[in-house]
């Protein structure tokens, strides 16, 4: 291993460096085909209207969607600028998406520090905080396309520092304005996209019903997922960061509990937005992850389909499985 003295350049923050109020910038991306490619290679995505660029135009009216996953794969990657040396991500909330995007759009992000909480200090532990981070995301024409938040385990460079940092996260985003979910869709003939999806269509859903995914996904190319969306957390990257193994990104197990959503759903369209998403245990490469699926709701929109409130509980195979995700979400489905 090579060792250096030099001063680490373009290391991001520390816990006891961060102050509420602070900004933070990356550099934008541009959704390619070649993006999206790239990053179905990795998570098996199998959205009718990400693939099929000529359903999508009858559906939608417009140029090919991009993956809600790849969307919010970027975003996410973008705000890492503040999380490199981030030991654990304790949840997303409130994810909501103001607008679809498309091949071609180009994401801006912005990650402002909303809450801060130094963690008491434990015997044989680092010192550690838990950030809270609101990220907002535009497009080039200064549309909003997305926004959440979430809260991020950072070590302190100082191990006797006393922040004072006391914030209550149990109430970050939770005044926000209640979200338009079917705003993203107006005007999706979503019928056009029901006629060519075989399984269950939106009509034979309801509250209660349980979904078995058939068959796991292994999980694969975990630090080129990492590099393609921006994503400089250390603990993906360095297995000396990530205590002796890399750490899979949390977006990866998501994207694949997505990508067996839409095996078991195929007239699902897109994801308008999340309840919450807790990640509930590590999961490392080579990991095989199963999901089940519950729906808690739905929704009939106007003109056909609806909006599915639906939970996906994802474990990994082992002696004995471990449960790794529980991700509760809002999909429009045909």
């Amino acid at each position: 291993m090579v060792r250096s003295s030099a001063i680490p350049a373009g290391q991001g923050p520390f816990f006891d460096e961060l102050a509420v109020g602070q900004e933070f910038g990356a550099p934008a991306v541009t959704l390619t085909e070649g993006m999206a490619a790239a990053h179905r290679a990795i998570l098996g995505d199998r959205l009718a209207l990400a693939l099929d660029h000529e359903l999508c135009r009858e559906v939608t009216g417009g140029p090919p969607l991009a993956s809600p996953a790849l969307v919010w794969d970027v975003a996410i990657g973008q705000s890492t600028v503040v999380t490199q040396h981030v030991r654990a991500n304790l949840f997303y909330r409130g994810l909501t998406f103001r607008r679809a995007p498309v091949l071609g759009d180009t994401l801006r992000t912005r990650t402002e520090v909303v809450g801060l909480r130094q963690n008491r200090p434990r015997p044989g532990r680092a010192a550690t905080g838990l950030a809270a981070l609101r990220i907002t995301t535009t497009d080039q024409d200064d549309r909003a396309v997305l926004d959440f938040w979430r809260c991020a385990m950072l070590p302190l460079r100082d191990p006797d520092s006393d922040t004072g940092h006391v914030d209550d996260l149990d109430q970050i985003g939770q005044d926000a304005a209640p979200p338009d979910f079917p705003s993203i869709v107006a005007g999706w003939r979503l019928d056009r996209l029901a006629r060519r999806s075989a399984g269950l269509a939106f009509a034979e859903l309801s509250p209660g019903q349980r979904l078995s995914v058939a068959g796991g996904d292994v999980v694969s190319s975990a630090p080129e997922l990492a590099r393609l969306t921006l994503n400089v957390a250390a603990v993906h990257h360095d297995a000396v960061a990530g205590g002796g193994q890399r750490l899979v990104y949390g977006g990866h197990a998501i994207g694949l509990a997505l990508s067996q959503a839409a095996r078991a759903l195929p007239g699902l369209a897109t994801v308008a937005g999340w309840h919450g998403c807790d990640h509930l245990g590590p999961v490392r490469e080579g990991d095989t992850l199963r999901s089940e699926i519950a729906v808690e709701r739905v929704d009939r929109l106007p003109a056909g389909g609806g909006l599915v409130h639906l939970r996906s509980l994802v474990r990994a195979d082992g002696q004995p499985d471990r449960d790794v995700l529980d991700w509760r979400y809002v999909a429009v489905l045909a």
